[in-house]
């Protein structure tokens, strides 16, 4: 299956729309990361946990947005938008979300 931020696809021709899919995947935080993160937010610096956490979540949210349109019966996902952020639960802590939408299509090649 095709992925792509573009509205189109070099070389193929969109043979049916079949609607908006979306995704979503949400990660409880861990309190040893968060702890190791406020250290590094105090002296700089990057935060490889977190990193890990993100780019783990993004390969996640493609795959079920991935799944999801092949349910539709498509081939393709054009105009992908991801986005990320965070879900306060109190004072107890913080939850990781992120999205991805799309337009699930069936293209063929133009050649």
């Amino acid at each position: 299956m095709i992925l792509a931020t573009t509205d189109v696809i070099q070389g193929a021709i969109v043979d049916a729309y079949l609607g908006v899919v979306t995704a979503e995947v949400v990660y409880g935080s861990n309190a040893l990361r968060d702890f190791f993160a406020g250290i590094r937010d105090i002296i700089g610096g990057r935060t490889g946990s977190y990193e890990r956490v993100f780019e783990r979540g993004h390969q996640d949210v493609l795959s079920e947005l991935q799944q999801r349109a092949n349910a539709l019966g498509a081939n393709a996902v054009i105009g992908i938008k991801m986005d990320t952020g965070s879900i306060n639960i109190g004072e107890t802590g913080t939850l990781l979300l992120i999205t991805a939408s799309g337009t699930a299509v069936r293209v063929r090649n133009d050649r």
